[in-house]
């Protein structure tokens, strides 16, 4: 959902982000001065679980994800953590040939015949779910959108939307945003693909699956009818998953925004008359909203909306956790993103490309942990609404994991996510800015400079760095003396993602920004997104110096046994 004021005018085209993202000074040109900053971890305090919440991606487009470079994605993505990573997608419903474009995608897995009876054909949606679970991926199963011939849109509405970056937000809220004409037409679709499903990929595998119904339903954007309209759309959805497979995992609502909508779809699930049943209540397995940040063009350059996007999250753990009946429930924030629109370009957005992004990511899942462990909710999933835009120009400052098949640097964030351990160790910095801070006010003053701790199920000691500010400008390095108490090392192993490592925006800068590059620049653009593993050696067996940029991040592993 986007979260600009200016909803009218989402920005420049896209040549015209590209061009503002190079404009944008480099985040990570630091002056000669350095801070100094002491970071203690303490092996010998466990701080409870760290639940690997990064593992769940999404996106708009779901048949991005059965072309050349979606599938590449797919691939690394699936590497991360094999079997555990998860994949909402928008339109696995809708009616259309199965081409991608902005915002938009098809299955033509409903369709009637001349005489009203449905027509089911799951050529399309089984090759996409197909590819996720090739590659070792598995579907966060979104049932939407309504197919063409179940809805109730006015006549004369037209069912595909004609929205490219630059046109009103507003235009995409076309004819599969609406209610069907039948709800039990609705009920066997959900019933027939939930059977087929099972039937195709095994009980014991779509049991793993998550099922929620629909998109944030809470805005226009999205749904064209009351919050007990979509009750009422979700009872049947829910009801007809459970009577193909009474195992599987089913929850809700997705909505934009944790506020009343939620709050009156908590209390139907929880305690109000299932349309289907007539029974008390909805199965429900988990409980889903979004939350976004909200970034600015000032004085030339970007600045990020970190505090907006942790109030938003932490209002949603405290709309649960008020709810005594539901407060236990595993949570996943089915939206976790800077701002609302991968899609859309604007200078606000020039973010997207290089370190600010990647650091912004490390610095607000280390909130959202803490939030949750605050708030005492059970957090499952931070799906990042990212993946790619297939064949589109180099850099053209979409949120998007990838370029053409290039990694950009956030996605070495998640790499790293994946190499921290299960169980949380105590971490303090002297210039980690402290949560209340954070929440209430983001990173406008001294940089936020913050560790986060684990141990792995093998033993070893993972700590997490990341040097962020809201304002992409330069700042001084972040010269780090990391102490390690409570264990006794020689050495360990570092990764660093900054302007200098893992980084293929900064590469084809160099090259001269090229929109066509051939085989040798190609190489030269992965091996320069890669990350490379360091050997750093500890002073006395315990401490490490590490040099750490402004809206870098560094991830240094050491056996702590």
């Amino acid at each position: 959902m986007i979260r600009f004021p200016q909803l009218a005018a989402l920005a420049a085209l896209v040549s015209g982000t590209t061009a503002m993202a190079q404009r944008v000074p480099a985040a990570n040109t630091a002056p000669a001065a350095a801070r100094d900053v002491s970071v203690t971890v303490d092996a010998r305090q466990s701080l409870g679980p760290l639940p690997p919440a990064w593992r769940f991606f999404g996106a708009d487009e779901p048949n991005y994800a059965t072309m050349k470079d979606g599938r590449k994605l797919l691939v690394e993505l699936g590497e991360l953590k094999p079997g555990e990573v998860f994949f909402r997608a928008h339109n696995l419903l809708s009616t259309g040939d199965g081409t991608a474009a902005f915002k938009w995608g098809s299955t033509n897995a409903y369709t009637e015949g001349p005489d009203g009876k449905p027509v089911y054909d799951w050529t399309i949606v089984d090759n996409i779910i197909d590819t996720y679970l090739a590659r070792g991926v598995r579907p966060y199963l979104q049932i939407g959108f309504m197919p063409q011939a179940l809805s109730t849109a006015p006549k004369g509405t037209p069912y595909q939307h004609s929205w490219r970056p630059g046109f009103d937000y507003r235009l995409i809220a076309t004819g599969w945003t609406y209610p069907p004409g039948s709800y039990e037409k609705w009920a066997e679709l959900v019933y027939q693909w939930t059977r087929h499903n099972v039937e195709r990929y095994g009980a014991d595998e779509v049991n793993r699956w998550y099922f929620e119904v629909w998109n944030e339903p809470d805005s226009k954007f999205y749904w064209q009818a009351s919050p007990e309209e979509f009750n009422k759309l979700h009872d049947f959805a829910i009801d007809a998953v459970r009577r193909a497979l009474p195992t599987a995992k089913v929850g809700g609502p997705d909505v934009a925004v944790a506020g009343e909508f939620m709050e009156g779809f908590m209390r139907h699930v929880a305690s109000g008359r299932n349309y289907v049943t007539g029974r008390t209540g909805t199965p429900t397995d988990f409980l889903s909203f979004h939350a976004k940040g909200a970034p600015s063009f000032v004085d030339g350059h970007v600045r990020m909306g970190l505090s907006t996007h942790l109030r938003n999250v932490d209002r949603g753990f405290t709309r649960v956790a008020g709810f005594p009946a539901l407060a236990a429930k595993p949570i996943v924030i089915g939206e976790s993103d800077p701002e609302g629109c991968a899609a859309c370009p604007g200078p606000q957005n020039a973010y997207r490309n290089g370190t600010m992004y990647s650091s912004y990511t490390a610095a607000s899942f280390a909130r959202i942990w803490d939030l949750a462990a605050r708030r005492k909710v059970n957090l499952d999933g931070i799906l990042s609404w990212s993946f790619e835009f297939e064949d589109q120009p180099w850099f053209a400052g979409y949120r998007q994991l990838s370029t053409n098949g290039v990694d950009l640097p956030v996605l070495n964030v998640f790499r790293m996510f994946a190499k921290l351990g299960p169980e949380r160790i105590a971490a303090t910095s002297s210039a980690q800015v402290p949560l209340d801070a954070v929440v209430r006010d983001g990173v406008r003053g001294d940089a936020d400079i913050g560790a986060l701790a684990t141990r792995t199920s093998d033993g070893r000691i993972a700590v997490l760095l990341w040097h962020y500010h809201d304002d992409d400008v330069p700042g001084p390095v972040a010269r780090v003396k990391l102490d390690i108490a409570g264990a006794k090392t020689r050495s360990g192993k570092l990764w660093r993602i900054d302007r200098d490592h893992a980084n293929a925006f900064t590469a084809w800068q160099r090259m001269g920004s090229p929109q066509s590059p051939n085989e040798k620049q190609y190489a030269e653009l992965e091996a320069a997104s890669a990350m490379q593993q360091e050997t750093v050696v500890a002073t006395g067996g315990r401490s490490f110096a590490i040099d750490l940029p402004r809206q870098g991040v560094a991830l240094l592993t050491l056996d702590g046994r």
